[in-house]
């Protein structure tokens, strides 16, 4: 059934890309959404945030990005401080569906993934932020077995036609620059699923079991 209604959609990643990677797909199969898209490192790299505002522009949506600590060694964020980064960052509106990192990340491990994941599930629980429904990206590597992959029983799984693929990968390659032998490039997921939430209650009760699906 085709949409027929807008809807405001945000879009809570920790780095450029991370919007591609996981959840490009559906934005560019969803063209009547408003999207915001939110990245909250790498707003103060000079190669990598201009890279970000042309990818909002082949995506048709808007977005801003923070500039926390991004460092290699990953040293864990203080969780107020993320917590007041994404407020900051974000509109204060309603929001028909938020999409964001799962807690337990997308692979074998990026700490700012699961920060992420972890603060807008706690910013939704106590009403700081305000949403219909909450999507976790649901993707996993077997730890680091293999590329990351959509998770096979994950609620929502969208199958990408061969067109909305070719223009995701075009936007991790072209637009972003990763070669064709770069992880990105060879992890970008031909189709995307997400664990979905319609209350704040079941997705933090699903954070504190440890991200076992209930």
């Amino acid at each position: 059934m085709t949409e027929r209604i807008p809807k405001n959609v945000a879009i809570i990643v920790a780095h450029p890309d991370d919007e591609t990677l996981w959840a490009g797909g559906t934005i560019l199969s969803h063209p009547i959404w408003n999207c915001f898209i939110i990245s909250v490192c790498r707003g103060d790299d000079a190669e990598r945030a201009p890279k970000f505002y042309n990818a909002l522009e082949i995506l048709k949506s808007e977005g801003t990005m923070g500039v926390l600590d991004d460092n290699p060694d990953q040293k864990p964020l203080d969780p107020k401080i993320l917590e007041q980064t994404l407020l900051g960052l974000l509109p204060a509106k309603y929001y028909h569906l938020i999409i964001s990192h799962n807690p337990s990340g997308e692979y074998t491990r990026h700490i700012r993934h699961e920060e992420v994941g972890k603060a807008v599930i706690k910013l939704w629980y106590t009403k700081k932020i305000t949403t219909d429904e909450l999507w976790t990206f649901a993707y996993e590597d077997g730890k680091k077995k293999y590329y990351s992959k959509p998770e096979k029983d994950a609620a929502i799984y969208h199958k990408l036609s061969k067109e909305i693929w070719m223009r995701k990968y075009s936007i991790i390659t072209k637009t972003y620059g990763f070669e064709e032998n770069s992880w990105e490039a060879k992890t970008t997921p031909k189709n995307e699923a997400f664990r979905p939430f319609t209350n704040s209650f079941t997705a933090v009760k699903w954070l504190n079991n440890g991200g076992v699906y209930l």
